[in-house]
C-alpha cells in the first residue's frame, strides 16, 4: 500500500484522545513511508492527520471540494491539493489516488465516504481494503449494526469481510495487507445473487 485515503471529521471534539489518535494516525502511516489522501481541510482530526504525516516526513495529497477552498479551511501546506468541484468528485480522487481506505472517528461526512468505499467495494469498483480504526471503542455500535445486517441477509456472505477493523493501527494494517479481495456484484451471476 503506497496510499491510503485517511477519512476522518474535521471537528475538533473535547476529549483530547481523538487529536491525538488523528496525529498517531498520520503519523504512522508516514512512518510506514505510505502516503495520506485525505479531505484536505486543514481543521480537526483532518488537519491532525495532515500535519502528523507531513511532521513525520510523509506524502501528504489533499482533495477538498471548491466550496469549501473558498471557505478558507483549505491546508495549503499539502504536497499537492486537489481542488474538486463537489463531494462525488473528491471521493472518486480518493479511490483514483489510494490502495486502501483507512476511516478514523468522525461525523456524518465521514459514515458517508467509509459508506461509499464499501459499497463500491462490493459491487466492484474497486478491490482495495477498507479499514475502520476502532480506537476507543468509538466504532463498535457501527460493527454490530454491519454484522447486524449481514445476519439478516442484506450483506451477501461473499461481502461480509469487506470491513476490515482492529483496535489499533498496527493491526488494522496488517490485517489490511493480507486482505483477499472478495467476488464483486460485478462478475456474480443471478443465481449467486
Amino acid at each position: 500500500m503506497k496510499r491510503l485515503a485517511v477519512y476522518c471529521g474535521s471537528a475538533t471534539p473535547d476529549d483530547p484522545r481523538y487529536i491525538e489518535l488523528a496525529r498517531e494516525v498520520g503519523a504512522g502511516l508516514a512512518e510506514r513511508d505510505i502516503g495520506v489522501v485525505y479531505g484536505g481541510g486543514k481543521l480537526g482530526l483532518m488537519g491532525a492527520v495532515a500535519n502528523a504525516a507531513k511532521e513525520a516526513g510523509g506524502e501528504v495529497i489533499g482533495v477538498i471540494p471548491e466550496a469549501l477552498v473558498n471557505s478558507e479551511v483549505a491546508n495549503h501546506n499539502c504536497d499537492e491539493l486537489i481542488t474538486v468541484s463537489g463531494m462525488h468528485e473528491r471521493k472518486q480522487k480518493f479511490t483514483d489516488l489510494s490502495d486502501g481506505f483507512v476511516t478514523i472517528p468522525g461525523g456524518v461526512g465521514t459514515m458517508d465516504e467509509l459508506w461509499e468505499a464499501m459499497s463500491w467495494a462490493q459491487l466492484g469498483y474497486h478491490s482495495d481494503p477498507v479499514g475502520l480504526l476502532n480506537a476507543f471503542g468509538f466504532f463498535d455500535d457501527l460493527i454490530a449494526f454491519y454484522a447486524k445486517m449481514a445476519e439478516v441477509g442484506f450483506v451477501r456472505p461473499a461481502h461480509q469481510n469487506i470491513l476490515i477493523h482492529a483496535e489499533t493501527l498496527p493491526d488494522l494494517l496488517a490485517k489490511m495487507v493480507n486482505y483477499k479481495p472478495h467476488t464483486p456484484i460485478f462478475r456474480m451471476k443471478a443465481d449467486d445473487l
